[in-house]
């Protein structure tokens, strides 16, 4: 049931595969999480995220994985290792000096108030 959102800096879209990602990410966190059932991943391309210094434009994937809570903190920073290296190997580093690819991951406790429907027809 891990719900996962890749954001990503548009210009990626081309560089690499969103898809074989989401292939090796997918039994990755549930594997490494104990969870059961079906990952949910949303993909969102973000046209401008701006880094440091604000005039420039930083290319960047983040990845966020909310699980339901009972995970420890040890066991959430060992998911977040391991995304960080897959990662690693599916984006592209940048094409020189100026431009760097700036990953993260957040591993999180779903909210108290977070339901799953049925499947809705």
């Amino acid at each position: 049931m891990p719900h996962l959102a890749i954001d990503h800096s548009a210009c990626l879209a081309g560089a690499f595969d969103v898809c074989a990602l989401v292939k090796e990410l997918h039994p990755l966190v549930v594997e490494e999480s104990g969870s059961s059932g079906v990952c949910k991943t949303l993909v969102r391309p973000v046209e401008t995220y701006v880094g440091e210094p604000p005039s420039r434009e930083t290319v960047f994937v983040h990845v966020e994985v909310g699980l339901m809570p009972g995970r420890s903190e040890a066991q959430k920073a060992r998911l977040s290792e391991s995304v960080l290296d897959l990662l690693a190997r599916h984006v592209p580093a940048g094409d020189g000096a100026e431009e760097h690819v700036v990953i993260s991951v957040e591993v999180r406790d779903l909210a108290g108030s977070y339901r799953l429907s049925p499947s809705v027809r």
